[in-house]
């Protein structure tokens, strides 16, 4: 929300109040206390009158610091609260007659007493500041956030930019990647791919600086990114009180392992779960036979399928939910699920948050208050989506149990998981039964969604089988992953702008993302299927889905055939290396798949690509976005090859070349040791038994190292190789034979353990063979 005209006047109808000094403070090991007038005191008859505003600073993890600021603290904290670390860290305070300094590992502010302001600092860099009169309490006229006078109120601060700091994140959003010169509001909203709208709406933000700023509130934050002011970033919020916590790193990927240090790490998801995704299609018309001829006839041309969705109709028309199969197409669904999974499927099923008046289930979740009320105690209704529909009341214990149940039945039934779609359309005129405040519910009702369903199925089928497939989120939503891209149309535009919302996702400290191969409204030409497809299957999590049309690849051409069943064999046979930076993910809280600013931040190239990632630390992808074949990406310095041909070029510059359909810019970083599976055809095998390490262009006296999991995430090997001058040293820890691919010429000079042989492969190697020599 903007509140200023031009650098020196307020809107007409607004009153700004900033802190001009600190004037008093309290301090101890855990909290600084600040009480900063919005006047000046020259006698003690300033002290009479007018706002002052009170910070508390403090800290809940090191290189992160909490700042919030009140006007008043005497209005009710109604929830619900985002669930984050508690501040239970000791910080450090030195004061003088100019400055306070507080600190938490190597991040600093230093508070100018007689002016206020605030300078964050990463160690000596500085990072940014809230300048004098850039923290604000404000009252303008009208408006729907009333105080005892009839004022809207709001708190807001504002965080400088430096010269080329381009700002990321925010959520799933598909306008530009960069988001300096957008004003954002963080309101979930049912918008699709193709407007300012998002689905998943997350108030944080990561520059290239390192650092980032989360803005503790579920509610509607609106953010100003060097939109009002160019060289600010503001955040204000309706109310009394702004919460927000400054976060820094080494890097920038060291700022998102803090940042889900606070909010909440990602589950690592099963690793069958990366395999291919096939679904009914939304409005399509299907039986057990059309599912049979989907799933049959992908195994007859060989593309492996590893997971079956059924979207909306598997529940009977205006039902929806009821949790019933519609017995008119499917008479027999617990046979029908054994025969699926009887040809190694697993099973996924369409669900949502909202109860239709029709739905045999509406009655009971009416009289039992399982449901959003009114103000009034009515049930909370509409048409939009399904006539006369519900939304359950996940507040309420007694509800989520209702829900759960209704799930777990369909779980021992043969289901695996669910997709969790919806939870963005949900009312702020209601009241909930737990008392929640129904604003901030409007953002944070899908985490207690997803977390009702995510629980339910890690509860029936363990710990490590839980996965959804979810549409909405938002901050901490990342604990219950996979979230996908929403409704796109099915154009190479839509491809691109799902790939900018996806990496702007990713940048908000969600670990695993999918989309929609081919678009989901309308049907694509074969050549979008295809070029979408290699994006797809190279993708955390890959999915088939459309809405009026089927989405098998024979429908398009037999060549779409040949393009999944490839790249679907290629992500398999890639799983040691996948599931290895998944895991990474669960821990540390970095991305899957990663902006290239993620991983070259001081490379002033990468600032502004978002057509082309990096998957795990090793390779970059570049889709191709056009019906001439026509790749362009850029390639930072060092050396590339693409895993694919082989081809080997020279970083540090862009690269335009064409590609056919079984070709795709996947370019691996030199020094970088790829593991490949013996596997191609499931995702979810035996990844450490006949391995090949592919080593990529080792730079000497530098080493590389690679280390590959089984499905416990349990190391089965761990290598290191060191190139120095013309032979090559790998040292090896493995529980199963494996095997070295090299290029060039080499001979074998020495083996430590077990003989070793040439192969065409490579070498290969058994498990006792802890280290080998090569010379070239």
């Amino acid at each position: 929300m903007k509140f200023s005209n031009g650098c020196w006047l307020n809107k007409d109808g607004i009153t700004r109040f900033s802190p001009q000094e600190v004037y008093s403070s309290d301090k101890n090991e855990k909290v600084l206390t600040m009480y900063t007038p919005c006047n000046r005191i020259n006698h003690r008859g300033d002290t009479l009158g007018g706002p002052v505003i009170t910070y508390k600073i403090s800290s809940p993890l090191e290189n992160v610091l909490r700042i919030r600021a009140y006007h008043y603290m005497g209005t009710q904290d109604v929830g619900p609260h985002f669930d984050v670390k508690e501040d239970d860290l000791n910080i450090s305070i030195e004061e003088t007659d100019e400055l306070m300094e507080v600190k938490s590992g190597d991040l600093s502010v230093k508070i100018n007493k007689d002016n206020f302001s605030m300078e964050f600092y990463n160690g000596d860099k500085y990072l940014t500041k809230s300048a004098n009169r850039s923290s604000a309490y404000l009252k303008g006229e009208g408006g729907k956030f009333l105080d005892e006078e009839g004022f809207e109120t709001y708190m807001r601060d504002q965080l400088s930019l430096s010269v080329g700091e381009a700002v990321y994140g925010l959520g799933e959003r598909f306008t530009p990647f960069v988001k300096n010169g957008q004003s954002i509001d963080i309101w979930n909203e049912d918008g699709g791919t193709s407007t300012e709208q998002s689905y998943k709406n997350i108030p944080f933000y990561i520059t290239n600086k390192g650092y980032g700023v989360f803005v503790n509130h579920p509610e509607r934050v609106s953010f100003e990114v060097g939109s009002e002011l160019v060289t600010k970033v503001q955040f204000s919020v309706p109310g009394e009180c702004l919460d927000y916590y400054i976060i820094t790193g080494n890097d920038m990927k060291e700022v998102l392992e803090n940042y889900t240090t606070l909010t909440g790490k990602p589950a690592l998801p099963p690793a069958w779960s990366f395999g291919l995704w096939l679904t009914t299609s939304f409005t399509t018309n299907y039986d057990e036979k059309t599912v049979n001829e989907f799933v049959d006839g992908m195994a007859d041309r060989d593309i492996p399928l590893h997971v079956f969705h059924f979207d909306c109709f598997w529940m009977k028309d205006f039902n929806w939910c009821n949790f019933e199969w519609d017995n008119r197409v499917f008479p027999d669904p617990k046979g029908m699920l054994e025969r699926l999974k009887s040809k190694g499927l697993k099973i996924c099923v369409w669900i949502n948050p909202y109860i239709a008046q029709e739905s045999t289930l509406f009655e009971e979740g009416k009289e039992k208050g399982y449901f959003v009320k009114k103000n009034n105690g009515d049930v909370w209704q509409w048409d939009m989506w399904q006539p006369g529909m519900a939304i359950v009341d996940f507040t309420n214990p007694d509800a989520c149990k209702w829900y759960a149940d209704k799930l777990r039945y369909l779980m021992e039934m043969g289901v695996d998981c669910f997709k969790t779609d919806f939870g963005e359309r949900i009312p702020t005129n209601c009241k909930y039964f737990d008392g929640s405040d129904p604003v901030k519910m409007h953002n944070y009702y899908t985490q207690i969604y997803n977390k009702v369903v995510f629980d339910v199925i890690k509860e029936v089928k363990g710990e490590n089988e839980a996965v959804l497939f979810a549409r909405s989120a938002t901050a901490g939503g990342q604990q219950f992953p996979v979230h996908w891209g929403g409704d796109c149309t099915s154009d190479y535009e839509s491809m691109a702008e799902s790939l900018r919302g996806g990496l702007s996702l990713c940048m908000s400290g969600f670990g695993f993302w999918s989309h929609d191969i081919g678009g989901f409204e309308s049907t694509s030409t074969p050549d979008v299927y295809k070029r979408w497809a290699a994006f797809g299957l190279l993708s955390s999590h890959s999915r088939l889905h459309g809405s009026t049309s089927y989405r098998v690849p024979w429908l398009y051409d037999e060549e779409s055939c040949d393009v999944v069943r490839f790249f679907t064999k290629l992500k398999c046979s890639i799983m040691p290396y996948l599931y290895k930076t998944s895991y990474d993910a669960s821990v540390k809280g970095i991305p899957v798949m990663r902006s290239m600013i993620l991983e070259n931040q001081y490379d002033p190239t990468c600032r502004y690509l978002d057509r082309q990632y990096m998957l795990g630390d090793n390779i970059l992808v570049a889709p191709i976005f056009n019906e001439e074949g026509v790749a362009e990406y850029y390639l930072p310095e060092g050396t590339w090859t693409n895993f694919i041909t082989g081809k080997v070029y020279e970083g540090g510059r862009w690269v335009r070349e064409n590609h056919g359909y079984l070709s795709i810019p996947m370019m691996v970083k030199e020094n970088s040791i790829i593991p490949v599976g013996a596997v191609d055809n499931v995702p979810n095998y035996n990844y450490g038994k006949d391995l090949t390490l592919k080593v990529f262009n080792l730079v000497d006296k530098k080493e590389a190292s690679v280390e590959v999991l089984n499905e416990n995430a349990e190391v089965v090997l761990k290598a290191t190789a060191l190139k120095e001058n013309s032979t090559i040293t790998f040292d090896v820890d493995a529980k199963d034979s494996y095997s070295i691919l090299l290029n060039g010429i080499f001979a074998i000079e020495k083996v430590d353990g077990a003989e070793a042989k040439l192969e065409e492969s490579g070498i290969r190697l058994t498990p006792n063979t802890k280290k080998i020599i090569v010379k070239f």
